[in-house]
């Protein structure tokens, strides 16, 4: 199977999902992050850093949980690039995103 190169919107896209993951974890390590999603941190680094573009959904979204990010708020965030990365903070939780 071909892969078909990714667009430089899907590039974008995922440019902006590494950053607002890598804001998301703060001060938490790489590792630790990875090991609580049951990715690899490989895998984790290769998406902050905007190499995977296009993540498999089930993996974003067990980063997500542990990060404490709602998938919809993900979603928000990376489709609004006016927005900014960086993701807005609630109170009790600093790394989770508000509702």
């Amino acid at each position: 199977m071909v892969r078909l190169p990714l667009t430089d919107a899907e590039i974008q896209l995922g440019q902006r999902l590494g950053s607002l993951l890598r804001h998301a974890r703060g001060e938490r390590s790489m590792l630790e992050i990875a090991l609580d999603a049951r990715v690899s941190p490989e895998t984790l680094r290769k998406i902050e850093t905007g190499r995977i573009a296009t993540p498999a959904f089930p993996t974003i979204a067990a980063i997500a949980e542990v990060l404490g990010l709602s998938l919809d708020r993900v979603w928000a965030e990376i489709n609004h690039p006016e927005r900014g990365a960086e993701p807005t903070t609630s109170g009790q939780n600093s790394r989770r995103l508000a509702s």
